[in-house]
């Protein structure tokens, strides 16, 4: 079997949440090379994969064919170049960038060396967010005209020990969970015309942003649908993770996907009932059917993060469609530039 001889280039929580795992189960994958500056941490549940001191030695790996990008968001842009020109196939994580001159940069030399280039949006296979498509191809709410998005965290103090809350190497809430819910939105509905935010730093002694609210205005798909996107490190009391309303009905869902959960708890992927979500987390339904009001529970569909290393993978040995294409994310980097922008001089900034 041609298998992917994978490489990833670090082992932090990324790595060993979101990509370790799925990589080593996955039979078209072989987890080769693992980047750990000092320590060893990966050689108890990874002993075949070597471990390689710098970004310099994995890239120089001979045979290698992937390299996962998976270090702070400010260091994404010249690794992935660096590993593009060592003639790697790349995988970045969320965000794909900080800017679009950086992105579009990297998807001009990726088609330049016919290599794939594809962005960690992991949350496309949500279980939340994989029933709102189902629920909108369905038609359950009628014509659609609002859509609300809301990442809720809950941490009122700042941690000084991490690059995603000091600014060093980019970080912030946009960049971090801005990446996910606006990618969901463009996928449903298609690039807005234009963008209005709102983003501050609220905790005390925060030198990053930790809260936003974007709003996404005529998406090219569905111009009528107001779309409010949400996140906050002050959120105690949880807000719904969707609200959707339509000319017929409304959807309310409450609870974040359980994949990362489990994830961190050690399970993988692939063990029995994974991805799904405990009934008491499935979101309402509020409609009518044959002139009677219909409010139930509707069933969530499972998550299935291992669905984005299957796509990798049947896209380089198989040449099928690549689903999460560095070239369309792209946009998502444009709308935060713009988000950023918009909040900065108050006033609604034109994609």
């Amino acid at each position: 079997m041609d298998r992917i001889r994978t490489g990833l280039a670090a082992y932090g929580m990324s790595g060993r949440v979101f990509h370790a795992p799925f990589i080593s189960v996955n039979p078209h994958f072989e987890l080769t090379a693992i980047t750990e500056r000092s320590k060893e941490l990966s050689r108890g549940k990874y002993p075949d994969a070597c471990i390689v001191r710098s970004f310099d030695a994995l890239i120089g790996l001979e045979g290698l064919d992937l390299v996962v990008i998976n270090t702070p968001d400010g260091t994404h842009y010249e690794y992935a170049r660096r590993a593009l020109e060592a003639g790697k196939h790349v995988i970045v994580e969320k965000p794909f960038t900080t800017t679009v001159a950086e992105a579009e940069e990297l998807v001009a030399l990726a088609a330049s060396r016919g290599l794939t280039l594809s962005v960690y949006q992991n949350r496309r296979w949500d279980g939340d967010f994989l029933t709102v498509k189902e629920i909108l191809s369905k038609g359950l709410l009628g014509h659609l005209v609002e859509f609300e998005s809301t990442f809720p965290r809950y941490r009122n103090f700042v941690r000084p020990d991490t690059w995603k809350e000091t600014g060093k190497d980019g970080g912030g809430l946009t960049y971090n969970l801005g990446a996910h819910v606006i990618d969901q939105a463009v996928q449903l509905f298609g690039m807005p015309e234009a963008v209005f935010a709102d983003i501050a730093t609220l905790r005390k002694d925060g030198k990053v942003d930790d809260y936003f609210i974007i709003h996404l205005l005529r998406p090219s798909k569905a111009p009528e649908v107001r779309i409010t996107l949400k996140s906050s490190y002050l959120m105690c009391a949880n807000e719904p993770r969707f609200v959707l309303h339509g000319r017929e009905g409304s959807y309310v869902k409450y609870g974040l996907d359980p994949q990362e959960a489990a994830l961190t708890e050690g399970l993988l992927p692939g063990t029995p009932h994974w991805g799904e979500e405990d009934k008491s987390f499935w979101g309402l339904l509020h409609t009518e059917r044959d002139g009677k009001v219909v409010r139930e529970p509707y069933p969530s569909l499972p998550g299935d993060y291992a669905a984005f290393y299957d796509n990798i993978y049947q896209h380089i040995r198989c040449g099928k469609p690549l689903q999460s294409d560095a070239r369309e994310v792209v946009g998502v980097i444009r709308l935060i530039e713009a988000a950023w922008e918009s909040s900065r001089m108050q006033r609604v900034v034109r994609i």
